[in-house]
Formats: structure tokens, sequence, C-alpha cells
């Protein structure tokens, strides 16, 4: 079987990320396996659309396009999918590099029909030079990295993680696209798991399907210095919570919160084993980062059991996108 043409898309929405942006493009061209194109999703920012406009106006395989939906990642990416011409869309953040091979590992895990989406491993760049010392690596997934705890090799999961994850373009039509009102939107409450709730509704709609992570499909994912605080921890794994809850009412406590049960009852007990032998052993940071674990759960669930009352009250906050026909049909 031929490998799939994959397009690449990158959501922007601010200048304050310029080098960071060229950096990820650049890192798409010199690809060892060429993307078929690469698209730049601009969230309603339009002198950055303009200025990207212009920085590749030469670049045939570049196209600069606005987001066509409401405001936010999840509709970015929609209008990414429906524009893409690509058998495969890629996904890379904007503040992220992918190594050279990126995009060979995730065509070599399209080799069998079955499979409908191939994630990666992404690995945190921290602003300061290096990790903070209470920072534990079971909580990567703060900052939008792979954490501990995630088999290695590659496997196949519940979920890919949105920033360094792959799709077949029939995974869209027979699930339909990112769910809007869930997903990240600038700088607001850092919400997500609209990946969860996409890769949940993908293998209801196709229980046939496989959703894989191969961890040699690797990119850098830079962390500024805020996030390096315990103030966005606790931020983020709030909110966490609070976008669990509505994954879960969208698609069931039991799918909703399957992995995380096995990360919560096995994964963080040992890593709060770890920091405290650390800390016994005198050695720097150990119980920090056992304290940040308990933390980390504890403001999770406050986050899930706010969330569910709101869901119960409200009902689910998002909505579904069908993928629309645009310029996407597979090359």
């Amino acid at each position: 079987m031929s490998e799939p043409d994959i397009s690449v898309v990158i959501c922007v929405y601010t200048e304050d990320r310029w080098e960071d942006i060229l950096a990820a493009v650049a890192s798409v061209r010199a690809q060892s396996r060429p993307a078929h194109e690469t698209l730049l999703v601009v969230d309603h920012n339009e002198t950055l659309l303009e200025r990207l406009t212009r920085e590749y106006k030469e670049a045939r395989e570049v196209r600069v396009l606005a987001n066509a939906g409401p405001r936010g990642l999840s509709a970015g990416r929609n209008t990414g999918i429906a524009a893409s011409r690509g058998e495969v869309i890629a996904f890379l953040d904007d503040d992220a590099v992918a190594e050279r091979d990126w995009l060979k590992h995730f065509a070599e895990g399209y080799e069998d029909p079955r499979v409908m989406a191939v994630g990666g491993r992404t690995m945190p760049i921290w602003a300061s030079g290096h990790r903070p010392v209470w920072f534990p690596e079971e909580f990567d997934w703060v900052v939008g990295c792979t954490y501990k705890g995630l088999p290695p090799g590659r496997v196949r999961v519940r979920n890919v993680l949105g920033g360094n994850a792959s799709f077949r373009r029939s995974a869209f039509d027979a699930a339909g696209g990112f769910a809007t009102g869930i997903g990240r939107d600038g700088d607001k409450r850092p919400l997500g798991c609209e990946e969860t709730e996409l890769c949940i509704r993908l293998t209801r709609a196709r229980p046939d399907a496989i959703l894989l992570i191969d961890d040699r499909a690797v990119i850098h994912h830079r962390v500024p210095r805020p996030r390096e605080h315990f103030a966005y921890f606790r931020t983020r794994t709030y909110a966490e919570g609070l976008s669990k809850a509505l994954v879960a009412r969208s698609v069931g406590a039991d799918k909703g919160l399957e992995s995380e049960r096995r990360y919560t009852t096995r994964v963080l007990p040992a890593g709060v084993g770890r920091g405290l032998r650390d800390a016994l052993l005198a050695r720097p940071g150990g119980a920090g980062r056992a304290g940040a674990i308990v933390a980390g759960v504890l403001t999770a669930a406050g986050g899930y059991l706010v969330g569910s009352v709101r869901a119960r009250r409200s009902g689910a906050t998002f909505a579904v996108a069908g993928i629309p026909d645009g310029e996407g049909a597979a090359a």
C-alpha cells in the first residue's frame, strides 16, 4: 500500500509567537518525508493573517487562511481539515518544532487500513533551560507534553494528544470534526480534551478503528516561563477537571474516564512514592513533586465536580461540527 499524502495544519492566533510560527513551518518544510502542504489557520487576527500571507506568498506548499468558524482552536482545526487536500491531516502546535522524521513515522502507522489516527511524543523545551525541580513528569500534560506513564513504542491508545497528532480524512467523515466550545480559545481559561472527545466519538462511529501513539514521531514544544509556576499548574489541572466533566457528559463516564482511572490508581501513586523516596534521600525536589501530584489530583477532582454540577444544570456547552465540503478533496 502506498503511503498517504499528509497535509499539516498549524493553528495560530497571536503575533507574539511570530518566531515560533516560522520555526514550526520550517520544521515541516525540512521533513525527510515531505508534507503534501502546510496550512496556517489564523484565528480571527487580521494583522497576523496579512503578515503571514506576505511571508509565504512565494511558498507554494504553504497556504495561509482565516479561521472560518467561531474563535478557538477547535474551529481553526476544522477549517484546516475542510481546506486540506491530503488523505491524512496532521496537527502541529504553533510553538513546537517537529523532528525530521515526524511525518515519516506518522505515514508508517497508516499501513494498516484500520488505523484512523496516529499521535506522537511531545517533549518540553523549558524557557528557564531546565525542568522546575518540583514539576512531576507525570503531569507534563499540563504544559502540552507527553507525560510519564504512557507506554513506550508504537501502542494502541484511547486517544491521541492534539498538538502532535494525525487523522485519516475518513475519520472526520465518520465522526465529524472537533467539538467547539470545549477547546482552547486564545488566552482564556485553558480548557482542553477536545481531541479526547473526538477520539472517543470516532471509535463509537467506527468500532474497528485503531488509534496509535508512536513515540518516534517527536516534536519539541516550548514552555514559557509563566507555565513553569505552580499557579499555572493549579489553574491548568482545575481546567482539565472542568473539561473532563464535559467529555464524560458527552460520551459517558465509562469511556470519558477510562484512561484516567489507570493513571490515578497506578501512575500517580508510583510518582508520589518516587518523590517521597527522593525526599528521604535528600534529592532536590522530591517532596515538591510528591506534593504537586497530590495537589494536581485534588485540583482536577475539584474542577470535575464543579464541571459536573454545571453540566447537569445547563447541559453540555459544546457542539460537534461537521466538516463542510471545501477545497479538501484527497489529492
